[in-house]
């Protein structure tokens, strides 16, 4: 099971990038997936999650009405359209499972069962994204 993220890069504040995440051994279906990232000298932070059950989306504050989560039809490709970049938006970005939590308004990391979140610790490579101010 690897996770592969791809479509980082150098960009001007207010540009555009689109990231990918491809799975390699199995897909996305039924599963919660999302974006994370990690700014530097920061811990790593929820950005998007979307649930290939219902389609239900769910982002961070910050990134609202910029970024745009999205799949493929057969959910082997997560991307994450990223509009409108801020400086702050700079970062390694990874894909992994993930769960909203509701109550704190906060995406986490991890797989949900039972009422409970099992952590996750496969994160691939990330892909660095530098916005330039």
């Amino acid at each position: 099971v690897q996770l592969v993220e791809s479509g980082g890069g150098l960009v001007q504040v207010g540009g555009s990038l689109r990231l990918s995440c491809a799975a390699s051994g199995f897909t996305f279906d039924r599963q919660q997936i999302g974006w994370f990232r990690q700014p530097p000298g920061k811990e790593r932070e929820g950005v998007s999650c979307i649930s290939s059950t219902d389609g239900t989306t769910n982002y961070r504050d910050s990134v609202k009405g910029r970024f745009t989560i999205s799949s493929d039809k057969g959910w082997s490709t997560v991307s994450l359209q990223m509009d409108n970049l801020q400086s702050e938006d700079t970062a390694v970005y990874y894909c992994g499972p993930c769960s909203y939590d509701g109550t704190k308004g906060t995406i986490v990391a991890g797989f949900p069962l039972l009422g409970s979140i099992v952590p996750f610790d496969g994160w691939g490579q990330g892909t660095q994204v530098i916005v330039l101010s």
